[in-house]
């Protein structure tokens, strides 16, 4: 189903320089190319396929009494209303219409806790759940064991990135976690890794399977891109990923050649046949492996002759027709970029098409990609385009808009200018320096900050109540920009940490800033520390994940235990006023959280604006899956 929404004119030119400015940022003359010369844009919704959800209820001890937190789902109307039951009975006079959280002053630990669903005529309740001890939930997790490489190395393993996904059809989010050995490579350098492995875990601890993706797959950040997300529509969540001969599914059944070991002497794997396999969510077990596109090819063609470009992955999941989700999986972007569209039919991938940015008339798109990719309805058209750095792929396959900046490591795509129509894109920049903010439909350049070297962070949010816009830092400078290119601040004086993720923590629509194990506010300083965990990834010092996976729309922080035995899920004990449907429901905030473990890993953005003193969000156009 169709809807549509406002208008907006706008003309656009193609093939020509444009000379354009932003405050303190100068003059850049940046050459773009888009398809169209002058359109109507009309924003245009499809029904879109989500995941059913249960009520996500969390009840967690504090000073105070018992928290309780549960979902406001995507379906649910302005006219739901909510009962809390303590032991089996209500403990509100009148029922709940405003949030969904409430404190229970005269709560223990040893009470259950339930949510009683008053919709219209309808009443349903919620399964019960226990207390959490404190504002986190561990997760038991099973360690591969320790092994050795060809050349005796000994390595270990720690948990890294994770992604979440409906395995079984009940409603709630499994784990499915990515283990990392301690050996694992940057693709700059040589050297044997040893195997990663994925493991799935229900919340309790219990491990649903273990894939080995085997010898021929190597250990680091821009090889294993893992998409997890239900994508034939029959309410459990399928993986896909890059496998290679001697990949172990999840039930011990072997793809390909058991004994090939493409391995050479740096350690390296760059022969042998590569393949994208579909697997199962409820088993592992592989469903359908067909050859990866594109092949690897002469090495040297993606620019450099050992192996180091050749070998840069990145995925995402992506609502190409509007209605139903599709998986993306991509190679290169340093010069030559290409992107392959699947849809999944009675379990086996069917490729839709396929951008290659060598392709004459796509020459613009080389060089443009990030680290990173993001997904967004850029132009309103109600299906999505995926924004692959400094360039976007339209839904069909074709390139839309390249801004020509080049290369950069992180891109965030959402709507911080709420009284500019469409999405913009914010990122750093590598090629070029500095930090751009562009519209992510035509690549007109919006804020342009310079930079004197590689920028290597960046980040867009919300942190600051009044600013009309987000506010945009890199580390380009120590200033914190609004939309209009004022500084708001100084990047030292909000926090002293990286530019690494934007998320909803307390009660208010302004985000927090997370880095390491920290969260910093505007205005506030420190205002969490999460305890006996450990930051992923090296330098970039992320979480396995942060989204909302459980409780109402603020966000969940995965990160792994210290000991390395489970991973602590945290969530936020602070009450709010705010009743807003679950961040999960809005497709794009979902499908950004898909690709989040994508290389250098990055926050998902709504595809709405949440800010003191701005409209709520609508509820979003969606049908819900479930067996």
């Amino acid at each position: 189903m169709k809807k549509y929404a406002r208008t907006a004119l706008l003309a656009v030119m193609t093939g020509v320089t444009m000379l354009v400015s932003g405050c303190a940022a100068g003059k850049e003359t940046v050459e773009k190319t888009t398809k169209e010369t002058e359109y109507q844009r009309e924003k245009m919704t499809y029904t879109r396929q989500a995941e059913y959800l249960d009520r996500g209820l969390v009840a967690v001890r504090t000073e105070e009494g018992v928290f309780l937190s549960w979902r406001f789902l995507g379906t649910d109307t302005e006219n739901i209303k909510f009962h809390v039951l303590r032991n089996g009975s209500p403990i509100t006079d009148e029922p709940l219409t405003d949030s969904t959280n409430y404190l229970d002053l005269e709560g223990t630990e040893q009470n259950t806790y339930s949510i009683q669903i008053l919709n219209g005529s309808e009443v349903t309740e919620s399964e019960p759940v226990t207390v959490w001890a404190a504002n986190y939930l561990d997760v038991p997790i099973q360690a591969p064991e320790a092994g050795m490489t060809l050349d005796g190395e000994s390595y270990q393993y720690s948990a890294n990135d994770a992604s979440v996904g409906d395995l079984d059809g009940d409603g709630s989010y499994e784990i499915i976690l990515k283990w990392e050995p301690s050996n694992a490579r940057d693709n700059s350098k040589d050297g044997y890794t040893g195997n990663v492995y994925l493991d799935a875990y229900e919340l309790d601890g219990t491990r649903l399977w273990r894939i080995d993706l085997g010898k021929n797959i190597r250990a680091g950040a821009h090889y294993t891109q893992f998409m997890v997300y239900d994508l034939d529509g029959d309410g459990i969540a399928e993986m896909v990923c890059k496998t290679a001969d001697g990949t172990m599914d999840g039930v011990g059944n072997c793809i390909g050649d058991a004994t090939a070991d493409y391995r050479n002497s740096a350690g390296r794997i760059l022969e042998g046949p590569e393949y994208l396999t579909l697997f199962d969510g409820k088993t592992g077990a592989a469903l359908d492996t067909i050859e990866y596109e594109p092949g690897r090819g002469t090495v040297s063609s993606w620019g450099d002759d050992y192996g180091n470009r050749v070998d840069r992955f990145l995925g995402a999941i992506a609502y190409l027709d509007g209605e139903t989700p599709s998986v993306i999986m991509c190679r290169g972007y340093y010069t030559r970029a290409v992107l392959v569209a699947y849809d999944v039919v009675d379990k086996k991938l069917v490729k839709q098409w396929i951008f290659d940015s060598n392709i004459p008339g796509n020459r613009g798109y080389s060089g443009q990609g990030n680290h990173n990719l993001a997904v967004a309805d850029v132009d309103w058209d109600g299906k999505d385009e995926i924004v692959y750095g400094q360039c976007v792929i339209n839904e069909d396959g074709t390139g839309l808009v390249s801004t020509g900046l080049g290369h950069g490591d992180a891109i965030h795509v959402g709507d911080f200018l709420p009284d500019r129509d469409g999405l913009e894109a914010w990122g750093c920049l590598e090629s070029s320096y500095g930090a751009a903010l562009w519209d992510a439909s035509n690549g007109e350049i919006i804020l342009r900050v310079p930079g004197k070297k590689d920028t290597g962070r960046a980040i867009a949010g919300n942190f600051v109540s009044g600013n009309n816009s987000a506010e945009f830092a890199s580390a380009a400078d120590n200033v914190v920009y609004d939309g209009e290119g004022k500084q708001v601040a100084a990047w030292s004086s909000f926090t002293k940490w990286s530019q690494n993720y934007a998320v909803y923590w307390d009660g208010d629509l302004e985000q927090e800033v997370m880095d390491r194990t920290m969260i910093d506010k505007y205005g506030k300083g420190r205002i969490f520390t999460a305890t006996d965990v450990y930051a992923i990834n090296g330098t970039k010092a992320n979480a396995s994940l942060a989204g909302d996976i459980l409780g109402d729309w603020r966000e969940e922080i995965v990160w792994p235990k210290s000991d390395g035995k489970a991973l602590r899920i945290y969530t936020t004990t602070e009450l709010t006023d705010y009743r807003i449907h679950t961040l999960m429901h809005d497709l794009q905030y979902r499908c950004q959280i898909a690709s989040q473990n994508v290389a250098y890993n990055q926050g998902a953005c709504t595809s709405f604006f949440l800010g003191t003193g701005f409209e709520l969000p609508d509820q979003p156009d969606i049908r819900v899956t479930k067996q």
